[in-house]
């Protein structure tokens, strides 16, 4: 395996655990979580809320879920995350399978190396597109918690919400997946072997024309 080989590979590998990420931050619940700032700490119960169902994990460690009753009576900016976390997933499944057919490692679809390298460039797009729906979708719920955990209101600090694991692992899913498309993405056949490619297309065409001549 060549270094553009290798390349690819390790593209993939990246692009691949980006997207197992943001499945995992997609599902969990974690993405804020009861603050513990001030005074009064109170610590019998912590509260999670994710884009699907909020949870109770009180001191003893039982844990209590419930699933979002309905979808239009949510915010606007769970519904955005849901849609673009549900988004990014399918752009990344689909750089999946696209980026094993475009890889020289694979004896899968065309056997032409151009061809192959331009394959891998459309997985590459795929997974920064995919990392970037996770950006947005993570970003956007970052930003309403932190608006709502400054906001001037009459709720204790110890009762508002802050940033929860989802979040941190979600942009975490978003470096692996865009530097992996990145790395895919520097695939594209050089100029040179592109122009041997279309040179070679050439030649029987050439090779079949008989010159006239006239008696």
């Amino acid at each position: 395996m060549g270094g553009s080989g290798a390349r690819e590979l390790a593209g993939y590998l990246l692009a691949l655990g980006g997207w197992v990420s943001a499945l995992a931050a997609a599902v969990l619940p974690q993405w804020r979580q009861s603050s513990y700032a001030g005074d009064a700490i109170i610590t019998a119960v912590g509260l999670h809320e994710g884009l699907w169902m909020s949870c109770a994990a009180q001191s003893t460690g039982q844990v209590q879920c419930r699933l979002h009753d309905s979808l239009l009576s949510l915010d606007v900016h769970i519904q955005t995350s849901r849609a673009l976390m549900v988004i990014s997933l399918l752009l990344g499944f689909f750089g999946i399978i696209v980026s094993v057919v475009g890889m020289k490692c694979t004896k899968v679809g065309e056997e032409d190396p151009v061809t192959k390298s331009r394959i891998a460039v459309a997985g590459g797009v795929l997974f920064i597109l995919s990392g970037l729906c996770t950006l947005a979708a993570v970003s956007l719920y970052a930003t309403r918690v932190t608006y709502e955990f400054f906001r001037e209101s009459s709720v204790p600090i110890n009762a508002r919400y802050e940033f929860g694991s989802a979040l941190f692992i979600g942009w975490g899913a978003t470096g692996l997946t865009m530097l992996g498309g990145s790395l895919l993405c520097c695939s594209c056949p050089p100029k040179e072997q592109r122009g041997q490619r279309s040179y070679r297309q050439s030649q029987p065409s050439t090779a079949r024309e008989i010159p006239w001549s006239g008696r």
